[in-house]
C-alpha cells in the first residue's frame, strides 16, 4: 500500500536525504521548502511533489497543509525545517530571538496543528519531529536554538497523551551535529565581549567536524525506522555522536557535562 510523507525543510541536509530515501521505498513524498523554484535534484525523482512553505509564515501553513492533502492523504508528517542561531546570547537582537523561536518552535507546532485534523479524522498518522542532542547537552553559543529543541521534546511528550486515543503517534528524532550546511547556514551573532572565546569554540567544533559528524543519510534511516516500526517509542537517539553524548550524560550527569564543556571551550 502506497503511503505519503510530508517533509518540511526538504531542500537540503536531512530533509533532502529523507525525501530521497522514502521516494526510493515507493512512498509519495511531499517536499516543502522556501524556494522550490531553485530545487533541481528532487524534481528528477519519481513520487516527489514540491510545495512552497516558509514555516515562519503562519498565514501560509494551513493553506499548504490543505494543498498537500489534496496531492495525497498524509500518513507521516516529518517536521524538519529549522535553522541555527549561533553566538553570544547577549549579542542577539529581539528580532533574532523572535525569529528563532517562531521558526524552530512555533512554526513546527503550527504545521502539526494544521495536519492533525486530517490524522484525527482518519484515526491514523505519525508525527516525527527533529530535535537535537543540544536539548540535553549544553553546548555554548547555541542556547536559544537548544531551548527551542528542548521545548519540542517536552511538547512531544505532552502531545503523546492527547493523541493516544485517536490512533495518532508522535515521536522525535534526536541527532547531533551532522555533515550538513547547518553551521554555514546558521545566523551568526557577534559580541565583542565574547569574541575571543567564541572564536575558540568555532575552531574546536571545526576540528571535530570531519571525524565525528554523522551523515544525513544515516539519520534518514532512523526517520524511516520511526515511521514504519509501529512502536510507541517517543524519542529516537540518532547517530553515533548523539548516542555517545547521551551515554555520557546518563553516566556522569549534567553538572559533570557542564564542567567538562567549560574546561574544553573556556
Amino acid at each position: 500500500m502506497n503511503k505519503t510523507i510530508f517533509i518540511t525543510g526538504a531542500s537540503s541536509g536531512l530533509g533532502k536525504a529523507t525525501a530521497k530515501l522514502f521516494a526510493s521505498k515507493g512512498w509519495t513524498v511531499i517536499a516543502a521548502m522556501r524556494q522550490p523554484e531553485k530545487e533541481t535534484e528532487l524534481t528528477q525523482l519519481l513520487n516527489i511533489h514540491l510545495l512552497k512553505l516558509d514555516i515562519s509564515n503562519t498565514k501560509q501553513i494551513a493553506e499548504v497543509a490543505s494543498e498537500a492533502e489534496k496531492i495525497s492523504p498524509i500518513d507521516v508528517l516529518f517536521n524538519n525545517a529549522a535553522y541555527g542561531l549561533m553566538g553570544a546570547f547577549e549579542g542577539t537582537t529581539d528580532e533574532q530571538l523572535e525569529q528563532q523561536i517562531n521558526t524552530n518552535f512555533l512554526g513546527t507546532i503550527l504545521v502539526t496543528k494544521s495536519i492533525l485534523p486530517y490524522f484525527r479524522a482518519r484515526k491514523s498518522g505519525t508525527i516525527i519531529t527533529v530535535t537535537s542532542s543540544t536539548a540535553n547537552i549544553p553546548y555554548p553559543f547555541v542556547a536559544v536554538y537548544a531551548a527551542t529543541k528542548s521545548a519540542l521534546e517536552t511538547w512531544t511528550e505532552g502531545m503523546s497523551y492527547e493523541l493516544n486515543g485517536f490512533g495518532v503517534s508522535i515521536k522525535t528524532i534526536v541527532p547531533a551535529y551532522m555533515q550538513t550546511n547547518f553551521g554555514s547556514n546558521a545566523q551568526m551573532v557577534f559580541h565583542q565581549g565574547y569574541q575571543e572565546v567564541f572564536n575558540k569554540y568555532i575552531m574546536t567544533m571545526r576540528a571535530d567536524a570531519n571525524t565525528k559528524r554523522d551523515t544525513p543519510e544515516s539519520i534518514a534511516n532512523v526517520v524511516y525506522e520511526a515511521a514504519t516500526d509501529n512502536k510507541k517509542q517517543l524519542h529516537y537517539t540518532a547517530g553515533n555522536l548523539a548516542t555517545t553524548e547521551y551515554e555520557w550524560l546518563r553516566k556522569d550527569g549534567i553538572e559533570v557535562v557542564i564542567d567538562t564543556m567549560n574546561k574544553r571551550f573556556f
